[in-house]
């Protein structure tokens, strides 16, 4: 197997894709890293292995697939570049990402946060949405199909790939990593929808928010039963800090009733941008006091009393919860005016009163601002105050000067045994700082590593034939400078080479390969080629969605259509006919026929 894996390995799929190294591998594809000449960017390219590469019925599946499957565009899906022409080789080319899977990233850490896991939960459910827009379902949601960058964005992967898996032989489909996380239609193998990829996301969720699978076993068909009878812990008895509202939704999601579940991603979606704005709400909310006014009573009582047509109360229940609500505002009004008074009392102790009753010292608080901090900290005069320095870069102030200080000048303090504490936010000065080489990194690396060293990080975008898309082509000021902590940096990220205007080659009665090599020297990507019937010789271009001399800019998708040759038409043996005597030959009296 390992040979038959080696065996890409340096060569050139379709005159563009050179294989380099072998990133990972999996129950029907090898994945290898390799570089897109034509665009001069690294790719992951995907290959079949050969026992489904072999079976002709699943490679026209994956054909079309991966058709479909390339018109996904979304920053929450991995995208998908091209696909293969080749009968002989059948691969998918994809974005090359950098990050690790979710069951990795869940494995280092365990048990989520949930604000954490409503994070990642969205930007799944985002990516689901825009899948099914487009007539797409995964089947096959799970961490190990869901990656991880290092900005903490994810990005699911391999779909249309879980679908033919769908589709090939139960041994490739039943594989331990999906049945902890199958829909229980699948379990049953019954037809799916959409609604089974809202099951597993509600699995993964549950996964994230307590750490652990909702359902284990020894073996396929004990999961799969368990996921059917949905016999499970509650997320909030694995952990109590779940809020019961992203319970109530994870538990939804998961329903082993379909009818139950979310209908649809964007409903799931919605559900978790309210919770998520709820949370906002209750964090800022502030309290505040309603006071009830006498003339209510002149209000209508269908105005005052919203509950009335739902639980029928009485005019005498209204009345009486009224009188009760108002005894309750008097109580919390005087509570609150009781906090007032003790918070009042306890300022006049602590500034004024305390000095009555106890016979301590107190200390006015100098300024120290604008101060040098190495003299004040070494004076002799100020050796009552426990000083705590905290630095901050500050260009517009001396190195070692006061920026602020805690407690504030002028504050009355008392002198005890210990002494005072004094916070002094003391400046750095202008530090400077060597510019580190960043050309040729990729840029939100570059981005990262800028920020940690204390810059303000500025990009532009910007056409390179040299420089890979995404990554550094120079940065200002350049690598080696002295600069100053917090300065902006600007950082000229690459877009790929730049596109120019060629003229759309007449490719009419050309052959496949001519009309490819010519595509090809013009920079134009080919789409696809059909093939129909016409009066056209066999192999030959008959049409080109963009007309012969036309401007296109380069990397213009060409779809292109190939005459079979003419339809054939059946011959139709006649018919004998049995003789007939010839009618007798009239002639005149010289002998001529008439």
């Amino acid at each position: 197997m390992e040979n038959c894996m080696d065996r890409y390995l340096g060569r050139m799929l379709d005159n563009r894709y050179e294989i380099l190294e072998i990133i990972g591998s999996g129950g029907m594809a090898v994945v290898y890293k390799a570089l897109c000449h034509r665009l001069n960017r690294y790719v992951a390219v995907k290959v079949l292995k050969d026992e489904f590469a072999c079976d002709d019925e699943f490679r026209e599946h994956f054909r079309a697939e991966s058709q479909a499957v390339a018109m996904l565009s979304h920053p929450n899906i991995v995208a998908v570049y091209d696909f293969s022409k080749d009968s002989s080789c059948q691969y998918i080319v994809m974005e090359l990402l950098e990050g690790i899977t979710l069951k990795q990233y869940m494995q280092k850490k365990g048990a989520l946060s949930w604000k954490e896991a409503l994070h990642f939960a969205t930007q799944i459910a985002k990516a689901l949405s825009h899948a099914h827009s487009k007539g797409i379902i995964h089947r096959d949601i799970k961490p190990q199909n869901i990656i991880v960058g290092k900005d903490g964005s994810i990005k699911v992967a391999d779909f249309g790939i879980a679908h033919l898996q769908s589709e090939s032989s139960t041994e490739a489909r039943e594989t331990m990593g999906s049945i902890h996380y199958i829909s229980p239609e699948q379990a049953h193998g019954d037809p799916v929808d959409a609604r089974a990829d809202i099951y597993s996301l509600g699995v993964v969720m549950y996964e994230l928010l307590t750490g652990q699978l909702p359902y284990d076993g020894d073996t396929v068909e004990a999961i799969a039963v368990q996921h059917i009878s949905q016999m499970m812990t509650l997320p909030g008895d694995i952990n109590p800090d779940i809020p019961v509202r992203l319970e109530e939704i994870t538990l939804k999601a998961m329903s082993s009733d379909i009818d139950e579940r979310y209908q649809s991603a964007d409903e799931l979606l919605k559900e978790l941008e309210a919770f998520r704005k709820s949370q906002t709400t209750a964090n800022n909310d502030s309290v505040s006091i309603v006071e009830i006014d006498d003339t209510a009573e002149e209000i209508p009582f269908s105005l005052l009393n919203p509950f009335r047509r739902r639980r029928e109360l009485s005019d005498k229940s209204y009345k009486r919860r009224r009188v009760r609500s108002r005894k309750v505002s008097t109580f919390s009004g005087f509570a609150l005016i009781s906090i007032f008074l003790l918070a009042v009392l306890t300022f006049l102790w602590n500034f004024w009163i305390e000095d009555l009753f106890i016979d301590s010292e107190r200390i006015i608080i100098p300024s120290f601002v604008g101060e040098n901090s190495e003299e004040i900290i070494n004076s002799k005069a100020f050796s009552i105050y426990n000083f705590y320095v905290v630095y901050k870069i500050d260009p517009n102030t001396p190195e070692s000067i006061v920026i602020s200080q805690s407690p504030e000048a002028g504050r009355s303090i008392m002198l005890t045994d210990d002494g005072i504490d004094v916070e002094l936010v003391v400046s750095t000065g202008v530090m400077m700082t060597t510019m580190p080489d960043m050309v040729n990194h990729e840029y939100r690396e570059a981005t990262i590593a800028l920020t940690k060293l204390g810059f303000d990080v500025k990009t532009e975008t910007v056409p390179s034939d040299t420089i890979t898309e995404g990554y550094v082509v120079s940065t200002n000021p350049e690598a080696n400078t002295q600069i100053a902590s917090g300065s902006t940096v600007y950082i000229y990220v690459s877009g790929g080479p730049e596109l120019k205007e060629v003229t759309m080659p007449d490719l009419f009665g050309k052959s496949r390969d001519t009309a490819v090599s010519e595509l090809n020297k013009n920079n134009l990507e080919l789409g696809s080629i059909s093939e129909v019937e016409s009066e056209y010789a066999a192999g030959t271009i008959i049409w080109q969605n963009i007309s012969a001399g036309e401007k296109v800019t380069e990397r213009t998708v060409i779809y292109l259509k190939i005459s079979k040759g003419p339809k054939e038409t059946p011959v139709q043996q006649e018919t004998p006919t049995p003789e007939t005597e010839a009618p007798p030959v009239e002639t005149n009296g010289g002998g001529e026929v008439t």
